[in-house]
């Protein structure tokens, strides 16, 4: 199948730029404790990093979203009061941690079909890259961050219970936002060419 078969892994330029100002705007607004933080809202930092893999293919986009991670948790650190508990040299471990969620939307761009049958492989995609993105971020914090007395992997499984899910939520709640405007836009748009042809 070439890649003109594969509907996102073509967006013009221009819808990729704009896409990831949004994305950039999305990572602001929920990133942490900073002073932008909308408290309503659950970070989106993992949908960020899972979408623009879907939707953006520069591969610059990558580093650039991780600097932005990490320069708004510098700022809410430095200027905003927020503990450092969590800066620790395990943060290192976000790299790998989001890299999984990028690849994982990379693979889904690839197996996307403007079709109801693509939420099977949108869920399996985005649930996997939320599974091994917390299997690096939060064992990565776990066992070497220095916070932990005596890490151990019984110690660390009742950890993945109990915070997974909260994470999958909030990834799921922005992809299936992205999938129900992305689907909007599909029904949306043979109204549009009808009406610019008379």
């Amino acid at each position: 199948m070439t890649p003109l078969e594969h509907p996102l892994l073509n967006l013009d330029p221009r819808s990729q730029w704009a896409l990831l100002a949004v994305l950039v705007a999305l990572m602001i607004l929920t990133r942490g404790q900073h002073f932008a933080s909308l408290d309503a809202l659950p970070s989106a930092s993992w949908a960020v990093f899972f979408l623009a893999g879907v939707l953006v293919r520069p591969l610059w986009a990558f580093p650039a979203l991780f600097g932005l991670a990490l320069g708004l948790d510098a700022a809410a650190i430095g200027w905003a009061g927020v503990s450092d508990h969590c800066f620790t040299p395990a943060y290192a471990a976000l790299v790998p941690a989001y890299g999984s969620l990028w690849l994982a939307g990379q693979w889904y761009a690839r197996q996307h079909r403007d079709h109801l049958a693509s939420l099977l492989p949108l869920a399996l995609s985005a649930g996997s890259g939320a599974l091994v993105c917390y299997l690096f971020s939060g064992g990565g914090f776990y066992f070497f961050s220095g916070r932990e007395a005596a890490p151990s992997l019984s110690g660390f499984v009742p950890r993945v219970v109990e915070y997974l899910p909260r994470y999958v939520s909030s990834l799921s709640l922005y992809v299936g936002v992205a999938a129900l405007v992305y689907a909007l836009q599909l029904r949306l748009r043979p109204a549009n060419t009808e009406a610019s042809h008379p």
